[in-house]
């Protein structure tokens, strides 16, 4: 055998999505336009959930029932508390033989109001808000902000709000110094640079018209329209969640528009080619389960995200349905954390071990472990899992590459798996390469997101 023959048999490298099928350029444009359509529509993770949920509805799904009898094919979704929602397709196979699970999230880093947020400082009102999740502070002043979320007024109403997003509307927005009075920020760290009390809001700076006698007119007149928008009042921001996130919309990036630049692809884009995946499949050999969960970026915690008993109870809801236990499903199951991970930014190059980085372009990336330094948080995967997921991608001709989040002590993060794994479920991370994540203005590969979908596809479809 020759070294080169040698060389082929023995050594591996990761395929550039459009040297081994060209066709997928064109594919992955087209998939990717609905996939801008559902970021722009679904900035939060409530309003991710509606659409979800509209989706679904026009797929045939309906609310699953206990007390009902389901066939293979039949098609369910339950909503949690209107944060998350898990959807199911129902396979030819006893449930008892596991369930093909796929959990990504439909939260991402944003600006919280504060309970108490309204406040005026010489002549201009302001809402104070705290970040969610983790932010580099600086990328988000002085950009446009809208601002999304609910209230519950007095008498029990409950309040949608949506305002920045539609054409002519008013936005938000942070303040910044200018280079000539920034010597003393200047010499701050750059983690520092904008610190957390210094991300406030502007929301006015005109008085309320009849204002001789008012102390903070600017504040009361803020506070008048608020009123006539949403018929809220100071007191009702305490039984409010809003959310102050980036106005603009999902745009191609570059020349050849071949990336995606939009606010929340962590982890959206792992949602919605989940979702897309789930709705396609139509006759699956094992019962599919895709959840939409809350939460991710502070821990997957309370009730909405995985480190809660929301899914244990749903696959329990399908165990009893179907009158098997639900342990022997959950120890039979295989489940994808479908999230980003850092794509390769040459620019940045000393934070990333090239090797085991994952790159735009070359398929969805399998994280066989997250966590920081020692795999501290991490699921670690199993050989074991790690051999299913990579025969089913194999098989169905799918690209797709590995990664590490940066190179070991460089920093690291965290996904579901370790709360998926603690059901008693395999499970390995799978999602898309991400460039610039968790600023307010995400880039993602359209042939990664095409090839992530075929990944879940697939995954849903083999026996």
């Amino acid at each position: 055998m020759t070294g080169k023959e040698l060389q082929e048999k023995l050594t591996w490298k990761f395929a550039d999505i459009s040297k081994r099928y060209p066709e997928d350029v064109e594919k992955a444009d087209r998939f990717c336009s609905g996939y801008k359509d559902f970021l722009n529509r679904g900035k939060t993770e409530r309003e991710c959930v509606s659409e979800t949920v509209k989706l679904l509805e026009a797929a045939g799904y309906r609310p699953l029932d206990i007390h009902r009898e389901y066939q293979a094919g039949d098609k369910v979704y339950e909503i949690n508390r209107g944060k998350s929602v898990i959807a199911t397709t129902f396979g030819t196979r006893p449930l008892e033989e596991g369930i093909r699970m796929n959990g990504a999230h439909i939260d991402s880093p944003r600006l919280d109001l504060k309970p108490n947020p309204v406040f005026e400082k010489n002549g201009i009102a302001y809402f104070k808000t705290h970040y969610y999740g983790g932010i580099r502070k600086y990328q988000w002043v002085t950009i446009p902000l809208s601002m999304h979320g609910i209230v519950y007024l007095e008498d029990g109403t409950k309040v949608e709000i949506c305002l920045g997003e539609k054409e002519g509307e008013p936005v938000f927005c942070m303040t910044d110094l200018l280079p000539h009075l920034s010597a003393e920020q200047n010499g701050r760290k750059l983690s520092e640079g904008i610190k957390g009390e210094e991300l406030n809001v502007i929301i006015g700076s005109l008085p309320y018209e009849d204002s001789e006698e008012i102390k903070e007119a600017v504040k009361l007149k803020a506070l008048v329209l608020l009123h006539e928008y949403y018929g809220i009042t100071e007191k009702d921001f305490l039984r409010a969640e809003i959310e102050l996130v980036p106005t603009y919309k999902a745009v191609d990036i570059g020349l050849d528009r071949s990336l995606i630049g939009a606010y929340g692809q962590d982890d959206r884009v792992c949602a919605y080619t989940a979702l897309q995946a789930e709705i396609d499949v139509k006759a699956p050999v094992y019962t599919t389960m895709t959840v939409l969960a809350d939460k991710e970026e502070i821990g997957s915690t309370g009730n909405t995200g995985l480190d809660s008993d929301f899914v244990l109870h749903y696959v329990e809801k399908l165990a009893a349905v179907m009158k098997v236990d639900s342990r022997d499903v959950l120890r039979n199951s295989l489940c994808l954390s479908s999230d980003v991970n850092a794509a390769y930014d040459p620019t940045f190059a000393s934070v990333y071990e090239d090797r085991n980085s994952c790159y735009v372009n070359k398929g969805c990336v399998l994280t066989k472990y997250t966590g920081s330094r020692g795999k501290s948080g991490s699921n670690d995967a199993s050989a074991e899992t790690m051999a299913k997921v990579i025969r089913i991608m194999d098989e169905a001709g799918v690209c797709w590459q590995t990664g590490e989040l940066g190179a070991v002590d460089a920093g690291g993060g965290g996904t579901i798996a370790k709360f998926v794994a603690a059901m008693d479920v395999d499970v390995v991370d799978l999602g898309v390469p991400i460039l610039s994540m968790h600023s307010p203005f995400e880039l993602s590969s359209k042939l990664d997101v095409y090839h992530t979908y075929r990944a879940f596809k697939a995954f849903y479809e083999a026996e």
